[in-house]
């Protein structure tokens, strides 16, 4: 029997099991969805739905037709050293999902800008002493990356008022807000920010791209939220910055081994505040319906949506 197999090696993908047989019931009946590591035959896996999928468990579905990321992000899937050379790789893609992260850099530029950063820091001692406060037109907001969440997350900052810029690889132009492109232009835009925020894709250009001559060039005090990949931050450069006071903080919400250690020095060190990968995310819902899409596709012959280009990396 056809066989969809939902597989983490990190998280608990139960709820997302029931949706997607649920969501396959009535369009796909001869469907079966497993949950990894429950018993299926290989020979009958024509999908994978997947969240770090296990290491060494793709190359052994020979009839392996999909695998799709319950995510926007692949980089969980394009590391795997088995990856099936020819099979598809689809993302999910969700209008909703850029809200929500719009939401989260909203929240994190904030708590910078109204340095809940220092009150926490009070708070721990017991001082009561309310910091300054300024217009967020003050505050200077850059966003690298301006694909569908960074837009949206510029557009949010704009609409509450924070001065916003934004950088990527080509030109974009976006109402309200200046914007940056190359290389070339990386240097002028990190000049004058309070806050960057980091949205990038991960590729071969922007791999450890926040590293110690990156933060050479912020802004003394600035603030890092990271919201991309954590192959983005070269951590011992970030740690360096924090240390000399060239950066205030950082909000971290991606990291290039996940869950994070416990052990990790970024848990304890007093400038960083970690969130665990929940700047935004589908519904399970909105996960299901998309992939249940690709595979009846795949099954009339179509080629999947959202598939991802392999050399560019999304």
């Amino acid at each position: 029997m056809a066989t969809l197999l939902v597989c983490s090696a990190t998280d608990d993908l139960h709820t997302l099991q029931t949706a997607l047989a649920q969501a396959a019931a009535p369009v796909m009946p001869d469907l079966q969805v497993r949950l990894w590591p429950e018993a299926a035959d290989a020979a009958d896996v024509l999908a994978v739905a997947a969240w770090h999928p296990p290491a060494g468990l793709l190359n052994t579905l020979p009839q392996l037709q999909l695998i799709a990321s319950i995510g926007a992000g692949v980089e969980h899937i394009l590391r795997l050293s088995d990856l099936p050379p020819e099979v598809p790789i689809s993302r999910i893609v969700d209008s909703q999902q850029a809200r929500g992260m719009a939401e989260f850099i909203l929240w994190a530029t904030l708590h910078f800008h109204r340095q809940m950063d220092l009150v926490l820091q009070q708070h721990a001692q017991r001082i009561w002493r309310m910091p300054p406060q300024r217009a967020a037109v003050e505050c200077r907001v850059g966003i690298m990356g301006l694909g569908a969440m960074g837009e949206q997350a510029a557009r949010c900052l704009r609409d509450n008022g924070f001065t916003v810029s934004g950088w990527s690889r080509s030109k974009h132009g976006i109402a309200g807000v200046d914007t940056y492109a190359g290389d070339a232009e990386l240097k002028p835009f990190l000049a004058p920010l309070d806050v960057v925020v980091c949205l990038l894709p991960l590729t071969a250009s922007t791999y450890g791209i926040c590293n110690a001559a990156f933060f050479s060039q912020v802004k003394p005090g600035a603030a890092l939220i990271n919201a991309g990949r954590g192959e983005h931050v070269v951590t011992e450069d970030l740690l360096a910055a924090l240390d000399s006071g060239r950066l205030r903080g950082a909000v971290l919400d991606t990291f290039a081994q996940e869950p994070l250690s416990p052990e990790d020095l970024l848990w304890n060190h007093p400038a960083i505040l970690v969130t665990p990968h929940m700047a935004s995310a589908a519904s399970e819902s909105e996960i299901a319906r998309q992939i249940v899409d690709n595979l009846l596709r795949i099954r009339s012959g179509k080629s999947p949506l959202h598939t991802i280009d392999r050399e560019r990396r999304y």
